[in-house]
């Protein structure tokens, strides 16, 4: 195919499709996945489209990586920490913090299902979730004397994965922050940049 020829938007919704199954093969991350879509609903011709996927295979190509065992739960008590890098979730994890603060990175994380949940128990802590802008996350749940706060442009691409995050809080906070994919930096740099003046999308 002629890469000066134009594509269609036909073209880019099979681009994206493709790029979801390499997102649930394991081939790509949130992150990896999030960029690329953006590339492929901003590409003009065929050429743009097949260098968005040329170091991937093609969609039935059986997969290649080796699975990570799933992270099923990440638990602080009385400390701080950090839960980050390529977790694999499979369908669902947990995530408690108790009289501690702790901060899950979603950004690279690989799934194994259009829809993964993320159940949230937090008390007398806080707990920061770090999704990429791009995904369709849905936030839910109950906070007692607490806040449940969404951060970030709630803007998913279709075809994107679906994270659902329920929370349970009690003396806590719980901040779900939507990181756009060229951020960088530490945690406070991109809460900072996400916070910038806007106040959260939803409290509780």
């Amino acid at each position: 195919m002629d890469p000066e020829l134009r594509a269609s938007d036909a073209e880019r919704e099979q681009a994206v499709v493709a790029l979801r199954e390499h997102l649930l093969d394991g081939r790509l991350n949130l992150e990896e996945f999030t960029e690329r879509v953006e590339q492929a609903y901003r590409a003009r011709v065929h050429g743009e489209l097949a260098a968005i996927q040329s170091d991937l295979p093609v969609p039935t190509a059986p997969a290649a990586l080796p699975r990570r065992r799933p992270t099923r739960a990440t638990v602080a008590l009385f400390a701080h920490v950090v839960r980050r890098g390529r977790l694999r979730l499979k369908g669902s994890t947990v995530a408690a913090a108790a009289f501690s603060d702790l901060d899950l990175d979603l950004r690279e994380a690989q799934i194994d299902a259009p829809t993964t949940r993320v159940n949230v128990l937090a008390l007398f802590g806080n707990v920061d979730v770090y999704v990429p802008e791009g995904v369709d996350v849905a936030v839910g749940g109950l906070a007692i004397f607490g806040h449940r706060r969404e951060w970030g442009s709630d803007r998913a691409r279709q075809g994107a994965p679906a994270i659902r995050i329920r929370t349970l809080g009690v003396f806590a906070t719980v901040d779900v922050w939507r990181v756009p994919a060229d951020a960088r930096g530490g945690y406070g740099e991109l809460i900072r940049l996400v916070r910038g003046d806007d106040v959260a999308l939803g409290t509780g």
